[in-house]
Order: C-alpha cells, then structure tokens, then sequence
C-alpha cells in the first residue's frame, strides 16, 4: 500500500506544488484595487488629530483609561501626539464612531484614510482647527490561518493590501499535503458567512474577491487524499490498539478474579 501510494504521488510532482502554473512571463496582471481594508463594527482603532497648534488639537485627542498608568507618573500632558496615540477607540455595533467635541461619524464600510478624511473636513466645518491631520490606525486585527500549514494560528494584520501569499508566508506556507488548487477562505459581509475558494495553481486568483484579506478572514488549506487517508488509518490503528489494550486489561482482571 505504501508503494502504491508512493508511486502515485510521484506523477508529475511538480503540477501538484507549483504556484500560478498558467501565468506566463513578462506578461501584466491587472491589480484589484479594493484592497485596502474597510472599518467593520467592533473594530478598534487609534486615532490621533495634530495640528500646527497643539492645544486646539488636544480636545480631539482627550485621556482615556489606556493611558492612567502615564497619568500616575506625571508623564500624562493633554494633546501630545506620544498619550494620543495610546488611546484606543472601539467602533460600536451599528458602525459608528463616536468622536470629541464633533460626535458621532460613520465608520462602517470607510477605509482608514476615508475616514480620516471625514474626521477633518468635520473638524474644520465646525470652526475648531484650520489645518487638522488626522492619522488612523488599527489597534488589533487578525487573520486565522488553518489547515495544511507550517505554523496554523491567528496573525496580525499591520498594513492594507495583505494578500493570500502574505498570509501563507506568515504561516511558514503550505506543507506538501496541503491542497492548493482549493484554499477556502471564510469573511464575515453584513452579517452574513461567505466561503470563496482560490486555486493558488492558477493566476485567475489575482481576480478574486479575497485575494486581498481583510479582518477576522479564516484561511484554511485542506489536506490531499493521501493525508486524509493517512489520518485515518491512524485513528483507526489507535482505536483498535486501545480496544487490545482495554481486552487485555479485562482478561488479566477475569484471570485475576478467577485464581
């Protein structure tokens, strides 16, 4: 059964691990452009307003709770990018943003520079602060990468545009059982789970909805026939050699009883 196995595996190998096999060289892909990430409820995120005067930027950029240990040493000063930047703000479940002084802003479905945007122009509507800058950045958003991997976990997502490869490198790639024409990855849209599978073998997958990944995505690489099989046989082995085990233990025990 092993050879069997060994020599079916052996056929053209290399049809089986390549990435983009269809791709061809010198030849120009055109790049999605949606990859940035959209603001989703519950996020969280940092936001820090400046200005060319600090102290008409400091209401925007009031003390948190993120920021008491500073507090309590004396190294808390109001408005100073350093304590801004700690202060971390969490998009309610309707997709709001509540914001200092200018209120409630619509964050749900804007990328970071979106509604930076839309913080400022609210900020300079109001007459507060002529010149404002506001900078975005997300506290903790991750990806989950499962399955036929080197390193299965959660892992960070610290820029836009993070692509399938970005998260199959940070996983330490696929392992050579791992499926590659059937990569499945899950996202939660409106409340609503959608599975999208990307065939890593061909370069169509530049086209894809999920090549770029965005918050919470789950990627999961399934194992081949042989693997699968292989894990089974393996759970099959361990039951049979507990059941050996659990039959003999009763046998001693009646032979115990017996004497």
């Amino acid at each position: 059964m092993i050879l069997l196995i060994t020599l079916f595996s052996s056929c053209n190998p290399e049809k089986r691990i390549w990435y983009l096999q269809d791709a061809r060289p010198f030849t120009p892909e055109q790049i999605v452009e949606n990859g940035q990430i959209r603001i989703k409820p519950l996020d969280r995120i940092t936001i820090v307003v400046s200005s060319m005067h600090p102290e008409l930027a400091a209401p925007f950029n009031s003390y948190s709770s993120y920021n008491s240990l500073s507090s309590k040493s004396g190294d808390y000063s109001a408005g100073t990018n350093t304590q801004s930047s700690l202060q971390i703000r969490t998009i309610d479940e309707k997709g709001i943003l509540q914001m200092p002084v200018i209120g409630a802003v619509e964050a749900k479905g804007k990328t970071r520079s979106e509604l930076a945007q839309e913080i400022a122009d609210k900020i300079k509507a109001g007459g507060y602060i002529n010149d404002p800058e506001v900078n975005i950045s997300f506290a903790d958003i991750k990806i989950a990468v499962l399955g036929e991997v080197a390193r299965p976990g959660y892992y960070d997502l610290t820029r836009d545009k993070i692509t399938i490869f970005d998260a199959l490198a940070m996983a330490g790639d696929l392992t050579i059982y791992g499926v590659r024409s059937e990569v499945a990855v899950a996202r939660e849209v409106n409340g609503k789970r959608t599975i999208e599978y990307l065939d890593l073998t061909s370069k169509d997958i530049f086209q894809s909805p999920v090549y770029y990944l965005q918050q919470n995505d789950i990627v999961y690489v399934k194992p081949n026939k042989y693997k699968a099989q292989a894990g089974e046989i393996s759970q099959n082995r361990s039951f049979y050699v507990s059941l050996f085990s659990v039959g003999i233990s009763l046998a001693t025990l009646i032979v115990t009883i017996t004497r």
